[in-house]
C-alpha cells in the first residue's frame, strides 16, 4: 500500500484562531470528543427505515428526509442557509422510460435483443416518444476528444444522425500505460456522462456504450437498475432536445452478437481503439428502437444549514453530502425498498454530527460553515450540479468543500484514503490532520473507478471551487488491508444500489467517528485562517479557480 509520510510538525502551529495555539487545540479537541457513534447510529437508522420509503427525490420519503434535517439543524440553533429557508428548490424533470426491442439489421442478417437483460435505453428528451430508425451504426471506440492527450477518436468520421457505439471507460485503464491519459486512474473522458455529452455535441442519433464490469467497476445489475424506473434529470429550457434520441448500454454479450453479425471482432476492435492509430469504423447495419416515456417535472430540495463566523462570515466553508436514495420498487418480490443505509445515510448523518460539534464550540469560527445535503446524487449529482449553477454564496467566496459519501462502518484504520489524491493542497489539511491519530494518509485504491467524478464535490470542482472527498483507510487496525478490501468489494457485489443496503448490528462506527474527528479538524482550521487553499499545480481545475480569484488566490 502506497501512503503518504505523517507531517512533523504540530496542529498547534498551523491553526490561526485569534487565540494561542494551545488553547486553539484544547478548544477543538473538546468538540470532537462530542463527536460519539451513538448519535450517528440514531440518525443513521431513522434515515434508512423503511419509514423513510428509501429517500427518492420527489417522494413521501423525500418530506421525511429534509425536514428530519431541518428540525434537526433548527435544534441546534443553525440558520437556514438557503436565502431565508433550509431548501433549495431543484426543479427535475423524472422520465420513466418503457423501450421495445432493439432491432439491429444488415449484413444479411436481424437480431433483436430484449430491454434489461440484453440492453437499456432511455432518453433525457423530455418527449413521449423517441426512437432511432434505422439508424446507421459506427464504432468509435472510447468516445473521446481529449486534445492534451492528443487524442480524437472522431476525427476521420462524421456521425451525425447515426448511433455510435462506445467502449466504458478510458484507453488508459485498459492499457494501463501510466503515459497514456492517467493510466489506470480513470480521467473524466471514462466517465459515462462525458460521452453522452460528447454524443450530444457531435449531433448523434443515438449511442450505446458496452459494459465490462472491470472497466465500469460495478456489474451489469447496477446499469440494469438504475436505468429502471423514473429517471430524473434537470429541467433545460429546451427540453433536453439537444441530448441524443436514445442513451443506453449494451451488455458485452450483446455488444459480440453485433460485432459478430457486421463480420467484425470485437476483441480485436477494442485492442485497436487503445491506440491513437484507431479510426471510427462503420459498422454496415442499423439499428431500430423506441422508447415511450412517462414524464413528470417535479421540484426537490438541496438543505443548507448555515453557522455563520464571526469576522469573516462573507467566507464559506462546505460539508456536503447527499440526502437520497433509489427510494421503492413496487415490481419486486420481496423486500421493494432501497435504504441506502451506508450510501449514503451515513453521510447525512455525518452532517448533523459535526454541526453539533461546531456549536458545542464557546468561540464561533471566524468564517462560516454551511452543512449541505443535495438531492438526486443517486440520478447523476443533479443536486449539486443544481447548486454549482446557481449557488447561494458567491463562488470566489467559498473557500472549499469536503465532501462525505458512504463512511467507514468497518472500524478504526490505520490510513484514510483521498479520492483524487494530489488534486489540491487539501490533501495537506487531511494529512496534518491525520497525524493527530497517528494514522497516514493513501491515495484511491481503485482509481479506475473514477469516483472522482462520481460524487458530488465533483461539481464545486467544475466551477473552480477546491473540493476533497475522504473515503475510508484500507487498512483495519485489526484485521489488516487484505480484510478491509475484501469487505468493500462484498459490498460492492451484494449490496451497492441494492435493496440489501441496509444498517446491520455488525457495523462498528467507531472508525466513523474517527474520520469524523479528522473532518471536523480539516473545517475548524480552514474556519479559522485567513488563506484560501487552491489546486495542485497541473490540475485541470486551477485556471478556473486563478481566474475567478484574480492572480494568487492568497488573501
Amino acid at each position: 500500500m502506497s501512503t503518504v509520510p505523517k507531517p512533523k510538525q504540530s496542529l498547534c502551529l498551523l491553526l490561526s484562531v485569534g487565540l494561542s495555539a494551545c488553547v486553539g487545540d484544547a478548544a477543538l479537541n473538546s468538540a470532537v470528543d462530542t463527536i460519539n457513534a451513538d448519535d450517528l447510529l440514531a440518525d443513521i437508522q431513522t434515515l434508512s427505515s423503511d419509514e423513510f420509503g428509501g429517500r427518492a427525490p420527489s417522494s413521501p420519503g423525500e418530506e421525511q428526509t429534509i425536514n428530519h434535517l431541518k428540525t434537526e439543524f433548527e435544534k441546534l440553533g443553525l440558520e437556514p442557509g438557503a436565502g431565508g429557508s433550509f431548501f433549495q428548490e431543484v426543479p427535475l424533470v423524472a422520465i420513466t422510460a418503457n423501450p421495445g426491442r432493439l432491432d439491429i439489421r444488415g449484413n444479411g442478417a436481424r437480431n433483436n435483443f430484449d430491454h434489461g437483460s440484453e440492453f437499456v435505453a432511455g432518453t433525457k428528451r423530455v418527449v413521449g416518444s423517441s426512437q432511432i430508425r434505422n439508424s446507421e451504426l459506427v464504432f468509435v471506440g472510447y468516445g473521446v476528444v481529449a486534445p492534451e492527450y492528443d487524442w480524437d477518436d472522431f476525427a476521420a468520421v462524421d456521425v451525425r444522425d447515426k448511433t455510435i457505439v462506445v467502449l466504458v471507460n478510458d484507453p488508459g485503464f485498459a492499457t494501463e500505460d501510466p503515459t497514456l491519459f492517467n493510466g489506470r486512474a480513470m480521467t473524466y473522458y471514462g466517465r459515462w456522462t462525458y460521452k453522452f455529452e460528447e454524443a450530444a455535441r457531435r449531433g448523434v442519433d443515438g449511442i450505446f456504450i458496452v459494459h465490462e464490469t472491470e472497466p465500469a467497476a460495478y456489474g451489469w445489475g447496477v446499469v440494469e437498475r438504475g436505468w429502471t424506473g423514473a429517471q430524473f434529470g434537470l429541467v433545460a429550457d429546451d427540453n433536453n432536445m439537444s441530448r441524443a434520441a436514445i442513451e443506453g448500454w449494451w451488455t458485452v454479450e450483446t455488444a459480440r452478437a453485433v460485432f459478430e453479425q457486421a463480420g467484425l471482432s470485437y476483441d480485436s476492435l477494442k485492442a485497436l481503439a487503445q491506440t491513437r492509430d484507431f479510426q471510427a469504423i462503420p459498422m454496415g447495419l442499423t439499428a431500430s428502437v423506441t422508447v415511450r416515456n412517462e414524464v413528470q417535472q417535479s421540484t426537490s430540495n438541496n438543505v443548507l444549514a448555515l453557522l455563520p463566523g464571526t469576522d469573516r462570515a462573507d467566507e464559506y466553508f462546505f460539508y456536503m453530502g447527499h440526502w437520497d436514495h433509489f427510494g421503492t420498487d413496487p415490481s419486486l418480490e420481496g423486500d421493494q425498498i432501497f435504504n441506502g443505509a451506508l450510501d449514503n445515510a451515513t453521510g447525512t448523518a455525518a452532517l448533523i454530527e459535526l454541526a453539533e460539534a461546531f456549536v458545542s464550540l464557546e468561540q464561533r469560527p471566524s468564517r462560516s460553515i454551511v452543512f449541505m445535503a443535495v438531492t438526486a446524487e443517486e440520478q447523476g449529482l443533479l443536486g449539486s450540479e443544481y447548486y454549482g449553477s446557481n449557488p447561494v454564496y458567491p463562488l470566489e467566496n467559498t473557500v472549499a468543500a469536503l465532501n462525505m459519501d458512504a463512511l467507514n462502518i468497518l472500524g478504526p484504520m490505520n490510513d484514510i484514503s483521498i479520492v483524487g489524491y494530489g488534486n489540491s493542497e487539501l490533501d495537506d489539511y487531511l494529512i496534518e490532520a491525520a497525524a493527530t491519530q497517528d494514522r497516514t494518509v493513501s491515495p484511491d485504491p481503485r482509481p479506475e473507478a473514477g469516483s472522482y467524478y462520481r460524487s458530488d464535490h465533483f461539481n464545486f470542482a467544475k466551477v473552480g471551487v477546491p473540493a476533497i472527498y475522504p473515503k475510508p483507510g484500507v487498512d483495519h487496525v485489526e484485521y489488516g488491508a487484505d480484510w478491509s478490501q475484501e469487505q468493500a468489494a462484498q459490498y460492492t457485489a451484494d449490496k451497492y444500489h441494492q435493496v440489501t443496503d441496509e444498517y446491520s448490528p455488525d457495523w462498528d462506527l467507531a472508525g466513523m467517528v474517527d474520520d469524523l474527528g479528522l473532518f471536523f479538524r480539516i473545517g475548524y482550521r480552514i474556519a479559522n485562517e485567513s488563506t484560501f487553499p487552491n489546486w495542485s499545480e497541473g490540475s485541470e481545475f486551477k485556471a478556473m479557480r486563478d481566474a475567478m480569484m484574480g492572480t494568487g488566490i492568497t488573501r
